[in-house]
């Protein structure tokens, strides 16, 4: 067989596939509804002012517009996306599949799928934040802070849970100071004052040696920031906060978690290859496929998680 035939016989799914898949989905259901969409790009919304129409239930846009604003009053920006209009948003995702919880108040499928991940403290979430932020963790005291998708809290809203949402994505993000061409990506864990990020007063590499990160990693030549740098500051983060850090993603996507024939590939499976043993049991996986059939075996949310699979090409 030559090269294109054997790639049609490749165990594991590829992404363009599953992103065309995407694509389709997004543009039946933009067109169905009759939404203006981009002239070269069908499934996204003409103007980035039109996100609302990428949020299926009422509810939730007006929730996510209420909170935006209380934020605002304060001075605590909400980010809503750049592409948060885009049928593939992964924070658009994020607000349809969890929003409904937060507008009704009901956690019970994604405490289920929580503790089927052997999570126990799932039991106690009680409240969500989208898009949570401190400051203080890393002295991040200028510039856009890490954000964290969604957080969920018990009834004192202590965070139990740090949630990264990933759809479309084909990685986590890296460091900007190597992409921007202020550093040649070398393992500086036992030169920190060569790293641009710690010479500015953040935390990072601090918080790879209180756990335990940086005996791991100190024999590699390049710097896990350089490709991971959002995978490690959002783990730390959850560390740091007493947390479990978790990793919400389609299980049609090989980039993050994919398994065929017993082998598990994808960038999860990788990354905690370099997280102490002793923190592997706050890391966690979770599927939209499996959270979906959560809710709907919970007959609790039938008048939108069908729209839901329709939209993301689930159904």
């Amino acid at each position: 067989m030559n090269s294109r035939q054997l790639a049609k016989r490749w165990q594991f799914p590829r992404h363009k596939l599953f992103e065309k898949e995407l694509r389709n989905a997004a543009t039946r259901w933009f067109q169905d509804r009759g939404y203006p969409t981009h002239s070269r790009m069908p499934y996204c919304l003409r103007h980035w002012t039109d996100w609302k129409n990428n949020i299926i239930l009422s509810e939730v846009s007006e929730y996510i517009e209420k909170t935006k604003n209380e934020c605002e009053k304060k001075g605590k920006p909400f980010p809503l996306h750049k592409y948060i209009h885009h049928g593939l948003s992964s924070q658009a995702m994020a607000f349809n599949l969890i929003g409904p919880f937060i507008t009704r108040n009901d956690y019970e499928p994604l405490i289920q799928v929580i503790q089927e991940n052997g999570i126990e403290n799932g039991k106690h979430i009680d409240s969500a934040i989208f898009e949570y932020e401190d400051r203080s963790i890393f002295n991040e005291d200028s510039d856009r802070p890490t954000s964290i998708d969604i957080v969920l809290t018990d009834g004192k809203r202590t965070p139990l849970f740090f949630i990264e949402s990933k759809l479309v994505e084909k990685e986590f993000g890296g460091c900007s100071v190597f992409s921007e061409g202020d550093c040649n990506g070398e393992n500086l864990i036992s030169n920190k004052k060569q790293c641009f990020l710690h010479f500015i007063g953040r935390k990072y590499w601090e918080l790879m040696d209180k756990y335990g990160f940086s005996e791991i990693l100190r024999e590699e030549k390049q710097c896990v920031f350089v490709a991971y740098y959002q995978f490690f500051r959002e783990v730390l983060f959850a560390l740091e906060k007493g947390g479990v850090f978790i990793l919400l993603s389609d299980e049609r996507s090989p980039v993050f978690y994919c398994e065929a024939n017993g082998i598990e590939k994808g960038l999860m499976a990788f990354l905690l290859k370099f997280v102490p043993s002793h923190h592997v049991n706050r890391i966690a996986s979770i599927s939209i496929q499996k959270l979906v059939q959560k809710i709907k075996e919970s007959k609790k949310h039938n008048d939108w998680i069908e729209e839901f699979e329709s939209k993301y090409g689930l159904a």
